[in-house]
């Protein structure tokens, strides 16, 4: 609803209810942080109430806008339960990793058995969330990164999503077969035990194991870059590509 004084209006600014600024010039949209309108470059009085923005300007170059409440909602990059699934399988990945490095070093002395079971029991517990995430994502896709990131790194972060679900799906799979060609047990928090999915055949188990070991550097070096590229946007460009995944 517009109401035109005399003079002709080239700027139009919106104040939504929701608070977010969009500055109009000529047919096309971007976003400002100026609301208001006039032709002569002074600078805006604001005031709202009731659902609309009102942009307001002394003299006669002046227009009121009105703006609906729900225009402005905008859907969460990523939503909750993303968020949650996201979170923890980086909680699952950050105990994983180590308990590997330990278990595989022979560290644990006397807890070298509970490491194993502990290690074998996030290992199943994170194919579930796993899947739980890929299907999720599909039938929820993300918001696109902002177009003002470069194409290399949009590659980049492609290469990383999707190199970190492939392997965090055959890295559980690979220890399952490789524990079951060893006839070790396979404990889920104590609860029951896997069953064995390979004959036993003790070479080929610690042949796997050494896969398994190469899989899980792999997937550290990924989780890696996967943080360093977080904490880029959020310290170095400033923009909301971690907060995406904290607040959405």
């Amino acid at each position: 609803m517009y109401r035109q004084l005399r003079t002709r209006v080239r700027t139009i600014g919106v104040w939504c209810s929701s608070r977010t600024p969009f500055l109009f010039e000529h047919g096309n949209e971007r976003p400002d942080t100026r609301i208001g309108i006039g032709t002569d470059g002074a600078e805006p009085m604001y005031s709202s109430g009731d659902g609309r923005g009102r942009a307001m300007q002394a003299g006669d170059d002046a227009e009121y806008v009105a703006c609906s409440t729900t225009d402005a909602i905008v859907a969460p990059a990523y939503t909750m339960t993303a968020r949650v699934l996201h979170w923890l399988t980086a909680f699952l990945i950050l105990a994983m990793i180590p308990l590997g490095v330990v278990i595989a070093n022979e560290w644990g002395g006397s807890r070298q058995e509970s490491f194993y079971d502990l290690h074998r029991s996030l290992g199943a517990l994170l194919i579930l969330i796993v899947v739980a995430r890929l299907i999720w994502r599909w039938m929820h896709p993300p918001l696109p990164l902002p177009d003002d990131i470069a194409a290399i790194q949009r590659f980049a972060a492609h290469v990383t999503h999707w190199g970190l679900y492939a392997l965090l799906i055959v890295q559980p799979f690979c220890g399952w077969i490789a524990t079951s060609a060893y006839r070790a047990p396979i404990p889920v928090f104590g609860l029951f035990d896997l069953p064995p999915i390979w004959p036993e055949d003790r070479a080929f188990s610690e042949q796997l194991f050494f896969v398994h070991s190469l899989i899980g550097a792999a997937i550290a070096g990924l989780v890696a870059a996967h943080i360093g590229a977080a904490l880029y946007h959020h310290f170095v460009r400033k923009d909301r590509v971690l907060m995406r995944m904290i607040t959405g």
